[in-house]
């Protein structure tokens, strides 16, 4: 009897969770209870629900006892569909904010901290209201940018307009308001709009404090503080890339502010007395520095990692490496040593369209006859893009176990169909060449079919991979009938 009572309890131990599961029944009258919560759309199988779990389960733990609390919800759209089908969970994890009746989409990286971070930020008033100087000191105390709003009375114009600027989940920065005049007199601002750089950003390249001095206006506002959030040069890490527009050019070297401080100012200074000149001059150019072990896998697309078990590993230098992708998402590599004067070289050769975009690519093959194909991204526009036939390509590792399977089926099927004139079979190594837009893949083998009249949209294939199967795909979205088989995919029948 105490093995069983130990054991029951163990299993509850193990069992407990602060992680609320709703169902079809009961999730509307439920989540009507709720001020604000998160829901996970999730389903059992998925392996990135299952790697999220234990993140979700420690944020619930922590957020269940925040002040107000914040509730972190499960439905499984395995048994529930009802339910994510009504909120548009069309794929594993969805996650959705839930506020007063309002549904929006969560968009901040799911780790514990990210997710304990902005359901805080949401819990509480998008804007902090100061009372006094202690409050501001206080509030500018940490490594995060700040926006202050200074206003003569909380029904200004622009103190309205401000309420819906304030927004720290989406703008990733701290915002907060005053009305008070002691403290409009020591800061010296009265109706204004302020952006404090955090101490361990500042340099001597740029303003730690900037006052808006635009339209009062939602949208310019909003886009000022995007910009100025980020500075002349600012850490990008995998949490705040997509802040980034381009032309961004990245430094990447052991950027670390906290262990590794001086060496991290040294060579961030260097980017900032470039990317000081071309904003003097009027460039639109952005700039930043990323941690290149944090980037292995973005560096590999650059061809600056090497190998190993099929997984980037960065190439140690004693100097960094830059990047940089254009405004049509085209990929350059400096191939000088850094310095200040080579990187304002790269810059405006990158602007001034002087330099050829990198790709990763195997060397185009010198032979290419077989019935099927060899496209690399090299050659891949002009084999598949530009080709005034139908196209079947086959993405594929080396490595990959179907793949070596699905070879002399794909050769087979290359052979049957040798002859139609307004089809051509083709293979490309996705581990070693660049996919193009908009070709995606999550596993190998996968193919796509592309009609000659509109390449921009491919058809992917879900079926079994078999012949019988691809022909009958095939000869279903062919432009043309093929000339052996009928739509259905059935072989004609040959005259005597």
């Amino acid at each position: 009897m105490k093995l069983l009572l130990c054991l029951t309890s163990f299993i509850l131990l193990v069992f407990a969770s602060d992680v609320l599961y709703y169902s079809n029944k009961d999730f509307v009258e439920n989540i009507s209870t709720q001020d604000l919560a998160l829901v996970e759309f999730f389903a059992p199988w998925c392996e990135d629900c299952k790697r999220i779990d234990p993140l979700y389960e420690d944020a619930a733990r922590i957020l269940k006892n925040n002040d107000p609390p914040v509730s972190l919800i499960k439905v499984d759209c395995t048994v529930d569909t009802v339910t994510c089908v009504q909120y548009g969970a069309q794929h594993y994890p969805t996650f959705k904010v839930m506020r007063n009746g309002e549904v929006e989409d969560y968009t901040g990286p799911v780790t514990t901290a990210e997710l304990v971070k902005n359901m805080k930020y949401m819990a509480g008033p998008a804007s902090k209201e100061l009372k006094t100087v202690e409050d501001v000191e206080k509030f500018l105390a940490h490594d995060d940018y700040s926006v202050i709003g200074f206003f003569r009375n909380n029904k200004s114009d622009l103190a309205k307009i401000y309420r819906k600027v304030a927004d720290p989940v989406k703008l990733k920065v701290l915002f907060a308001h005053t009305t008070e005049q002691d403290i409009k007199n020591k800061y010296n601002y009265n109706n204004d709009i302020v952006l404090f750089q955090p101490k361990i950003y500042q340099n001597v390249y740029e303003e730690p404090i900037r006052k808006y001095d635009g339209e009062a206006s939602t949208q310019k506002i909003t886009e000022w503080i995007q910009k100025q959030s980020l500075g002349l040069c600012s850490e990008r890490t995998n949490e705040n890339a997509k802040r980034f527009k381009k032309p961004l050019f990245v430094v990447y070297y052991d950027v670390n502010f906290f262990l590794n401080k001086d060496h991290t100012i040294y060579w961030r200074n260097r980017v900032l007395e470039v990317a000081k000149k071309f904003h003097d001059a009027g460039k639109d150019v952005n700039f930043a520095i990323s941690h290149h072990k944090t980037f292995e896998p973005e560096l590999d697309l650059f061809g600056l990692t090497e190998k190993k078990n099929r997984k980037p590993v960065f190439v140690p230098r004693d100097k960094p490496v830059v990047t940089a992708r254009d405004t049509r998402e085209r990929k350059y590599v400096m191939s000088d040593e850094f310095s200040e004067e080579n990187l304002a070289k790269f810059v405006n050769d990158v602007l001034e369209d002087r330099i050829e975009q990198y790709l990763l690519s195997d060397p185009i093959p010198i032979s290419n006859d077989e019935p099927v194909k060899v496209a690399v991204a090299r050659n891949f526009d002009e084999i598949v893009n530009k080709n005034e036939k139908d196209v079947l390509v086959e993405f594929y590792a080396p490595w990959c176990k179907q793949c070596t399977i699905f070879e002399p089926k794909y050769k087979e099927l290359a052979e049957k169909l040798k002859d139609e004139p307004d089809l051509i079979i083709v293979k490309m190594d996705a581990t070693t060449n660049e996919l193009p837009k908009p070709y995606e893949y999550s596993k190998y083998p996968i193919i796509y079919f592309a009609r000659k009249g509109n390449k921009n949209n491919p058809k992917l294939y879900l079926d079994i991979l078999e012949i019988d199967g691809l022909i009958k795909f095939i000869a279903k979205e062919s432009t043309n009938e093929l000339k052996g088989y009928t739509r259905k995919g059935t072989m004609r029948k040959t005259e005597l």
